[in-house]
Formats: structure tokens, sequence, C-alpha cells
């Protein structure tokens, strides 16, 4: 059946000498694994690889046989062009941790459009908005809420969260949990949006041990999920 819809790249992978299989969100049917032949060394085509970044939001049309295969694509555009997010090292740093989490993460082969819209307006504020330090801590936090594990925000006001439950409780468990200066950080991503994140002061350490506990958290509750590699990258830019 051919589509045309709009994806997300999540990413691409090198397959022979002059191929790539892309891995894409779509608005149309979820997640959808594309293998582009000869888009490497191909100069005429309607298919070019520059087109196939990590979260480029791209319209497509495509072959969907919907039989668990490899899919394939005719023609892609640039749905909305980005100002900065591959330009900007320091977004970029976050673009490929983004985008090798949600790969990570996302399993659905169907159509769920409050996640496809979630992920573009977040990714149109990251492009247009420079308070982005904290961006990926709420991005993923809120993400929970479309993978079905949002924490449990009932006696918010518990001096523990505990992480495989997803719910704060008064008294600590056996199960691995956030508290003291950290649970304060975690509170103030709950209930937010974007536009909040200049009202948020945190340190680059007290930064990284949260994202450890919120990729520890992912991991919790996705069943074969992967620690992302370019976690470390992301770590060595921010300040």
């Amino acid at each position: 059946m051919q589509v045309t819809t709009k994806a997300i790249v999540l990413s691409s992978l090198k397959y022979g000498d002059t191929s790539l299989i892309v891995k894409a969100y779509t608005a149309s049917d979820g997640l959808k694994s594309y293998l582009l032949k000869g888009v490497l060394t191909s100069k005429r085509g309607k298919v070019k690889a520059a087109y196939f970044l990590p979260l480029m939001q791209l319209e497509i049309v495509a072959n969907h046989r919907n039989k668990g295969t490899l899919e394939s694509i005719k023609e892609v555009k640039v749905a909305s062009p980005y100002k900065s997010l591959h330009t900007d090292i320091i977004k970029n740093s976050m673009v490929l941790f983004l985008a090798e989490m949600l790969s990570n993460s996302i399993q659905e082969q169907e159509q769920d459009m409050s996640l496809f819209n979630y992920l573009e307006y977040a990714l149109f504020w990251l492009d247009e908005d420079s308070s982005i330090s904290n961006f990926h801590l709420l991005f993923l936090i809120n993400l929970t809420k479309y993978l079905g594990f949002y924490p449990d925000t009932s006696f918010q006001n518990a001096p523990y969260f505990d992480l495989l439950e997803g719910s704060f409780s008064m008294t600590p468990t056996l199960n691995l949990q956030i508290e003291g200066e950290h649970l304060k950080n975690f509170k103030h991503f709950l209930g937010i949006n974007f536009d909040a994140l200049k009202t948020i002061q945190i340190n680059k350490p007290h930064r990284q041990e949260l994202l450890k506990m919120v990729i520890l958290y992912f991991e919790l509750h996705l069943h074969g999920f992967r620690k992302p590699k370019s976690l470390a990258v992301l770590n060595a830019v921010f300040e």
C-alpha cells in the first residue's frame, strides 16, 4: 500500500557499500524501518542520504506492506527545515542522544498521533529556543506519558520516589529510589511545559546524576531497553 506520511528519522545504518537502513517514526503507522537501496551512490534519485539525519522531520511517499519486513521509500522531502538542530554543536549532541533514546524506547508499529505530535512539537521547541540545558530531562520524563509509565504524582510530598513502582513513598524500599537533592530536582520537571525550563537551575553534576536515574527508569520499565552510547558525548559538551 502506498502511503504519504510525515516521518521523524530515529536512526540510519549503512547497509553494504551503497544502501541505508532507516528507522523512522511515522504519523501513519508508528515505527517503520526502510531499506534505501543505492542511496549512498545515487546522485539523481529522489531519495538522498542527506535527508536522513537524526530527528529530521520528513514527508515521505512509501510502500508499506506491513509484513514485518523492511519497507521502501519512493519520494522524500523535508517537511519542516530546522534552523539550528544540526548546526549547533550542543543541540546536535542532544539530538544524537534523544534519537538513540527514542530508537531504543519506541516499539509500537501502529499509529499514535498523540506521540507523533508531542515529538514534532518538542523538536520545534528545541530548534527555536536557547534555554536547552535541561531540555532532555523534561523531554524524556514527558515521553513516559506516551510510553505508559509516567510517574504517579500522588503523594508528591513524600521523601522517596520508587523507580520500579513509578510512585512516591513515605518510607524507603528495597527498590532503587530517588531521594534528597536529586528528588527535589526531579520534582521540578513534573507537570511543566518546555517554556518553564527557564526557571529550573541545576548544576552539571546534579543534572548528570538525575539523567542517569531517568535512563534507569526507562531501563526498568521497557523490556529490552539499551543504554544510549551517545550519553558520554552529551555529558562532555554540557556544562
